[in-house]
This record gives structure tokens, C-alpha cells and sequence, in this order.
């Protein structure tokens, strides 16, 4: 039999849709197969940072569904009140991060970096030392909704203008086979419904996402495999649909792998009788 090859995960931003990340690990682990590189942009530095720093997945999941009953708006709230993605944006942030302040990225459970760029020159910044915390925000700083984080002697901003699926990051961490997980890349259409000049916000994200669309074509290329959860026609600012888009990642996940898993020499994992019926049941035999 041969040896399971060492699997990296290159996880893209696009605000709310990317909790579609969540449900693209779960479902790898599921599968019995092991993460063992991590780099994300944006809500991809968020969610797979927390991730390599706990690898409790499940756990990450009740947070964002709490998030989302307890603490989302809806979207006519957001373009009223200035940088209002949350009811209680502290409570949200104390959420995320009680089980990781005072970490830093160096010192995660596997290898992670975040990606940010520097608002002086443009250039991409690799985070990968310094507080894990605040390299998710750095890397997840959308210009007027987010203010910039000062780290290691530059100011960063959203890590989607330079990388927004860091794939070549991953391989260079050393994976053997890299999954890149876009949920953002397209051309916007300005007849969709969510596409809208109306509020400062709606403008700026929708024009993040052309830009970020015309980077990420090209550097997907490089990845050994792509995942894209169909979350598309969901907004950056959906958070109240957490679980609906959650489970975008796993069908995409699940639909896909056999292939993954074939070419990652990863066997099928061994299971008790009772739990292989309850998965075909449920059809999470994957």
C-alpha cells in the first residue's frame, strides 16, 4: 500500500461564504483523511487558523451557528448603520478568539500562515510568526468596512488583493497535494440581485470580488485539486445562513472524494458495523 500523501489546504476568502471551508474540512476528516498544511485568506485565514491552531472543527462549527442565531443582521441593517456586520461585534470576536488569544501562528497544532497585503506598496505578506489573532484580521481587513492592522512593521489589509486562493503558499509549505477552496472567484454580474451601486459597502465588495476574480484565475492553476462549494449566489454579509452554507462545503466535498482520496493514497477508514449503516443512511459514507 502506499504511503498517504501529506495534504495542504489553500482556503480563499469571500466574507460569509466562507464558511463553505468549514464544511469542506469536516467532511475530509470524515473521510479519514488528514490536514496537514493550512494557509487561507481573508474568512479563509479565519476559519483555518482557528482550525490548525484547535483541530476541533466540530467545535468551530458551534461557534459560527451561535454567531449566527444569536448575533447576525439582516442585510438592511448592515447598509444602515456604518460597519455593522454583527450585533455585538465584541461579543462575535470574543467568541472566535477565547480559545486562541495569546497564540501565535508559529505555535499552531499545524502549520499555518495567513495572507495579508501591505496598504503602503501593495505587496503580499506571508504571515507566519506573531500573533495568530491578529494575522487573521490583517488578513481579513476590507478597506472601509475594516480598518488596516498594524503587524511585525507594516500595515496590512485584506490578503485578497494579492492571493485570494494561496496555493502556491501551500506547496511551498511542503504539501504533497494541494486543495484550493474557492468560494468567491467569478465576474459579478450587474444584474444579479446582490450586485448593487445602492450602499458604499455592496459597491466596494462587489468590486473586491471582479478584482479578486481576475487574480485567483490564474493562481488556482497550481493546485493539485479545486474545490468550489456552489455559494455564489449567497452574500459576503450572509452570516445568518451559516448552516445553509456550511453544508455547501460538505456536498461539494462529498461529491468529490473518492478522486481526492485516490489521489492521496488515503484508504477508506475501517468502521464498526453500526456506524457504516448510520453513514449510508445518512449519506456520509463517504
Amino acid at each position: 500500500m502506499r504511503k498517504p500523501k501529506t495534504i495542504g489546504l489553500a482556503l480563499g476568502g469571500g466574507g460569509a461564504k466562507g464558511l463553505a471551508h468549514i464544511g469542506v474540512i469536516k467532511t475530509l476528516l470524515r473521510a479519514g483523511l488528514k490536514i496537514d498544511f493550512v494557509a487561507g485568506t481573508s474568512m479563509g485565514a479565519l476559519v483555518g487558523g482557528i482550525y490548525a491552531a484547535t483541530l476541533d472543527i466540530d467545535s468551530l462549527e458551534r461557534i459560527f451557528l451561535e454567531i449566527s442565531e444569536k448575533y447576525s443582521v439582516s442585510r438592511k441593517m448592515l447598509h444602515r448603520k456604518n460597519n455593522i456586520l454583527f450585533k455585538d461585534q465584541k461579543a462575535v470576536e470574543k467568541i472566535l478568539t477565547e480559545n486562541i488569544d495569546g497564540l501565535d501562528i508559529q505555535n499552531t497544532k499545524i502549520p499555518f500562515k495567513a495572507i495579508a497585503t501591505d496598504v503602503k506598496n501593495g505587496d503580499e505578506v506571508i504571515l507566519e510568526k506573531g500573533s495568530l489573532v491578529k494575522a487573521m484580521r490583517a488578513s481579513s481587513s476590507l478597506p472601509l468596512i475594516f480598518p488596516p492592522v498594524e503587524m511585525n512593521d507594516r500595515l496590512l489589509m485584506d490578503g485578497g488583493f494579492v492571493n485570494p486562493v494561496p496555493v502556491d503558499v501551500v506547496k511551498n509549505m511542503g504539501a504533497d497535494f494541494v486543495i484550493g477552496v474557492d468560494v468567491s472567484s467569478k465576474w459579478p454580474d450587474i444584474e444579479d440581485e446582490h450586485f448593487s451601486i445602492s450602499g458604499v459597502k455592496s459597491t466596494i465588495v462587489d468590486a473586491f470580488s471582479a478584482l479578486e476574480y481576475q487574480v485567483a484565475k490564474e493562481r488556482v492553476k497550481a493546485a493539485d485539486f479545486m474545490l468550489h462549494p456552489p455559494v455564489l449566489s449567497y452574500h459576503w454579509d450572509d452570516f445568518r445562513l451559516t448552516e445553509e452554507i456550511i453544508e455547501k462545503g460538505i456536498n461539494e466535498t462529498a461529491n468529490n472524494i473518492r478522486e481526492i482520496r485516490e489521489a492521496t493514497h488515503y484508504p477508506k477508514p475501517v468502521k464498526r458495523p453500526l456506524q457504516s449503516f448510520v453513514d449510508f443512511i445518512s449519506g456520509n459514507d463517504y
